[in-house]
């Protein structure tokens, strides 16, 4: 993988983890152990893998990831 692309990655991980903080904080309570854990899956997923188009969020032929 190119280093630009990892660096990318990498950044759009750190902002699902704040992200989570700032949930958690927010609400004065969570279990952010999970969520801090999975942002690297996450990030990789969305940005590199799945068939998405943020300008055409309903895209019929788009990926949908279910996380339970």
């Amino acid at each position: 993988m190119e280093q630009a692309k990892l660096t990318m990655l990498k950044e759009k991980a750190r902002e699902i983890r704040l992200g989570v903080l700032e949930g958690v904080y927010s609400a004065s309570s969570g279990h952010p152990g999970g969520s801090l854990s999975i942002a690297d899956i996450l990030s990789y997923l969305y940005f590199e893998e799945m068939n998405i188009d943020p300008k055409d969020p309903k895209k019929a032929d788009r990926d949908r990831l279910v996380l339970s």
